[in-house]
């Protein structure tokens, strides 16, 4: 089974949010950059960049395939990763640490609510 810290807030699509505050650090799962295989390339919003929970906010490229990233959380971008510009494999070595991509000043907390806890994540990926 994949890594999945306890500590954590999951989206269905894969991204996993750490609540620090009215802040939401976000990046992919352990699950998601596996299946992916080797990151090659980041795509992230520009900071100030406004966010709607399930909309699109980036991409992620790896060997096979390119996928989606959607926003598990609305409000504004006031972070990016610039790191993965140059690194986008930190994300499958440390994705729960350096590989964090965006922080997102949150619009409405509520928008948590949705999300699953860990037991809920590792139960959906394993369906």
């Amino acid at each position: 089974m994949s890594n999945t810290p306890q500590d954590l807030k999951y989206s269905k699509e894969h991204e996993w949010v750490r609540v620090d505050g009215t802040k939401a650090y976000i990046g992919i799962t352990d699950f998601a950059q596996d299946e992916l295989g080797d990151i090659v390339f980041v795509e992230l919003p520009e900071a100030g960049s406004t966010l709607t929970v399930n909309s699109t906010f980036g991409t992620v490229e790896s060997v096979k395939t390119v996928s989606d990233l959607f926003a598990p959380v609305s409000g504004t971008v006031v972070e990016v990763n610039d790191a993965l510009g140059d690194s986008p494999e930190v994300v499958n070595s440390d994705p729960y640490g350096k590989g964090w991509m965006i922080v997102v000043e949150m619009s409405n907390s509520a928008d948590l609510d949705d999300l699953l806890d860990a037991s809920s994540y590792e139960a959906h990926v394993s369906e």
